[in-house]
């Protein structure tokens, strides 16, 4: 008689079964990025970026002052139609040097450039920013708003001039958790969420608008290489990275997760999902 030991059996597919990716393993920094102003890639300046607890938190208890060392924590993968879930919270006070309009401020940044591809002293990515808040204990202070360094959008058929849009959200004083998700079908329109409420939605993103505003171009956020983003002016931003931002504020994030919607779409392959949104066949797989 054959013994079989510790058998393996092929699971089936099952299409309607949503597959999120987790982007932090709970440990460490891996397949993550880090650029910080005035700082060469991957270099943690101050440790400013740490794997805590099972949350990313981005701390200042090292710094005297801030120093204008905006920075970003890039996931090495981009992404083009997605669902991002996300909770975060703020801690304690601003770190001294700090702008004012930065405390408590901080975001999550979509269709983002690359890490390795900004200028050594430039401040923020290319990209739409979600915008996470804190209230302040006296007052509207809403949340999941967009902000938009080198890019455009539109709202209701019209161009949005406005560097920062507000959303509809409630205000969450305190160090609470504020729990964001994010529907992001490629360049067609994107949805801001917060605790199953749409808050703020948006279409047509564009790389284009200028900078910050007429009066903050390119050179005010130090980015070096203006001519190569000027020359793609109302170019279709379809895909790109997600990084968490420092911005002067202790905060912590934790569950952050994504629901790829772009994959292969043929019924029948072994990693056909029928919630895919966009097909991308050439990732399908078959029984040999």
């Amino acid at each position: 008689m054959t013994l079989l030991l510790n058998p393996v059996f092929a699971q089936k597919n099952d299409p309607k079964k949503e597959e999120w990716i987790k982007l932090f393993n709970g440990k460490d920094l891996s397949g993550w990025d880090i650029k910080i102003a005035g700082e060469d890639l991957n270099h943690n300046y101050k440790n400013t970026f740490r794997a805590e607890n099972g949350m990313i938190r981005i701390m200042y208890d090292q710094y005297e002052t801030f120093d204008n060392k905006y920075g970003h924590l890039y996931y090495h993968q981009p992404f083009s139609y997605y669902i991002l879930k996300f909770d975060y919270r703020f801690l304690g006070d601003q770190v001294p040097g700090g702008a004012s309009w930065n405390v408590r401020n901080s975001g999550v940044m979509i269709h983002s450039q690359s890490a390795k591809s900004l200028t050594k002293n430039q401040d923020f990515p290319i990209s739409l920013e979600i915008q996470t808040l804190g209230g302040l204990g006296k007052g509207v202070r809403h949340t999941a708003n967009l902000c938009t360094p080198g890019t455009i959008v539109e709202m209701n058929g019209k161009v949005v001039d406005a560097h920062c849009i507000d959303s509809q959200s409630k205000t969450y004083d305190g160090d609470q958790w504020v729990s964001v998700t994010a529907v992001v079908l490629g360049d067609s329109i994107i949805h801001h969420i917060i605790e199953g409420d749409t808050v703020l939605t948006y279409e047509k993103t564009k790389i284009g608008g200028g900078y910050i505003s007429k009066q903050n171009g390119f050179a005010s956020g130090h980015v070096d290489n203006a001519d190569y983003w000027l020359k793609l002016d109302n170019t279709p931003l379809k895909e790109g990275y997600i990084a968490l931002q420092s911005e002067s504020h202790a905060i912590d994030f934790r569950n952050i997760e994504v629901l790829n919607l772009k994959g292969c779409m043929v019924p029948g392959a072994l990693n056909y999902k029928s919630y895919y949104r966009v097909a991308d066949n050439g990732t399908c797989k078959f029984k040999k």
